[in-house]
């Protein structure tokens, strides 16, 4: 190669290597600048939570969101309780309350009766959470009530609404979702689980239960 092609390429590998640097630092300016947005009162995030846009997170009281959780866009997390570790949601998700405005409550138009979030609730939903274990996969546009626990490593399917709790490892799908298979064998979830422990002192951590 000629002087002035070696130069030329070693121009260009430049220009593409800060092209990369470039995109790289706006995409971590603009999740700081949108969480500002996304994420709102009582919520408490972990190291490495993918924000995706459009999305908006909330509780009444307190939501935890553990370390490297993707939660995708347009979607809505309006609910008291906790995420686990290493969990993926999809795009249009929602996990929101099932009691969230006491609809029994005499004398109030729907738009003014109490909330589960107001200091003197006790209607309906009153203290009740949604706690969704680590390694879990939420497909897109599946909805998960509160009351529910959905166990580590499970998959809720596309379109799934979860109105009861889920199994580790456990697939779910339909209205109301109903158990439909399993991620893993018995063997395979041993496997599984001791290379989350070997992977965990990387950084994260095994996924909570």
């Amino acid at each position: 190669m000629s002087p002035r092609w070696a130069l030329r390429a070693r121009v260009t590998a430049s220009a593409h290597s800060r092209t990369g640097r470039s995109r790289a630092l706006a995409r971590f300016v603009f999740q700081r600048l949108y969480r500002r947005l996304a994420v709102r009162r009582n919520v408490h995030l972990g190291r490495d939570v993918h924000i995706g846009v459009g999305s908006i997170l909330e509780a009444p009281h307190e939501l935890v969101i553990e370390d490297d959780v993707y939660i995708g866009k347009y979607c809505t997390l309006e609910f008291d309780g906790r995420i686990g570790t290493g969990t993926l949601i999809a795009n249009m998700v929602g996990l929101v309350g099932r009691h969230d405005h006491d609809h029994r409550a005499i004398g109030h138009t729907m738009r003014r009766v109490p909330w589960v979030g107001d200091p003197e609730y006790t209607g309906m939903g009153a203290g009740q959470k949604l706690i969704v274990g680590g390694d879990v996969w939420i497909g897109f546009g599946a909805i998960v009530l509160t009351g529910v626990t959905i166990g580590r490593g499970a998959v809720i399917a596309a379109g799934a609404v979860v109105t009861s709790d889920v199994q580790p490892y456990d697939i779910v799908a339909g209205v109301p979702a109903r158990a439909v298979g399993r991620r893993f064998t018995d063997a395979e979830i041993v496997a599984h689980e001791a290379a989350l422990d070997l992977r965990s002192d990387g950084g994260g951590g095994r996924p909570m239960r």
